[in-house]
């Protein structure tokens, strides 16, 4: 999967970030045992099943930091990995390569970590008509490369920040003084090109919004039960989001309310990375 070239400036100062983080003004472990000229051959493999997601950004990092090292894929990007199976065999300079383990490595544990736990609630829903989707509850600075692994994982996208899209929260309704002058002042005062969601907690809100006409309803934390009725209450009018708390355990039984989207914050906010290593040979 293939970046735009304004995600590509981005995702470059990731890279130069987290190199700048790591290694600083040097490598003194590295440099003071490692000859400059030395080569060296080695693996990346998984100690863990899963999805792999991130190893264009791991070659990345190691070309960043010596454009000879060769990176290999022996596995393609977002394919389902099994324990001990060998991902990138990797030669080059040797510094260059122990430098970049680290960063290159935390990336694809971070990543795989992400699309694995997409991937295992995509699974869980593939029976019924409705859509995963995540959050802006990302880790700050990399909100661009866990969307992205989010994607690689089966999943879709929410909005990316705050510019691309409005949703209107309880903290919006609460300061604008309830739900329909918050819709009313959106409609207003936004593009007619942006779409608008809305955030409601109970059947009553839900009501006021349906007369006001929205492209998204978001219900937060509600229960099955209510649930089913706002699916009946909103009749294919409107896109229906479920929000909040969501589980792998409570993920089906909410797609069987006829929903139209799932939002899991926990994609990012509270993943797993998988067990990924790199190893030297002799």
């Amino acid at each position: 999967m293939d970046f735009q070239e304004n995600e590509n400036i981005q995702i470059e100062k990731i890279i130069e970030q987290a190199l700048v983080e790591d290694i600083g003004t040097g490598d003194i472990t590295t440099n003071s045992i490692i000859h400059p000229s030395l080569h060296a051959h080695g693996i990346i493999k998984t100690s863990e099943n899963g999805i792999i997601a991130g190893l264009n950004i791991a070659s990345l990092v190691f070309k960043k930091l010596d454009s000879k090292i060769d990176f290999q894929c022996t596995v393609n990007e977002g394919q389902e990995i099994s324990i001990g199976e060998i991902l990138v065999k990797i030669h080059g300079p040797a510094q260059a390569i122990l430098k970049g383990e680290r960063i290159a490595l935390n990336f694809l544990q971070r990543m795989s970590g992400i699309a694995t736990m997409t991937s295992q609630y995509c699974h869980e829903i593939k029976d019924y008509p409705v859509r995963i989707v995540d959050t802006r509850k990302t880790t700050p600075g990399l909100r661009i490369l866990e969307k992205y692994a989010v994607r690689i994982g089966g999943a879709s996208n929410h909005r990316f920040g705050l510019y691309d899209a409005i949703l209107i929260k309880d903290n919006h309704i609460a300061l604008a003084g309830g739900v329909k002058p918050a819709i009313q002042l959106a409609k207003k005062n936004a593009s007619h090109t942006v779409k608008i969601e809305i955030e409601v907690e109970n059947l009553s809100q839900l009501k006021e919004v349906l007369e006001e006409s929205v492209d998204i309803i978001m219900l937060d934390n509600m229960d099955l039960t209510t649930m089913r009725k706002a699916v009946e209450m909103s009749r294919g009018k409107v896109l229906l989001e479920a929000s909040g708390g969501i589980t792998l355990k409570t993920v089906r039984a909410i797609a069987q309310t006829g929903i139209n989207l799932i939002s899991v914050g926990s994609l990012t906010h509270s993943v797993k990375s998988l067990d990924i290593s790199m190893e030297i040979l002799k």
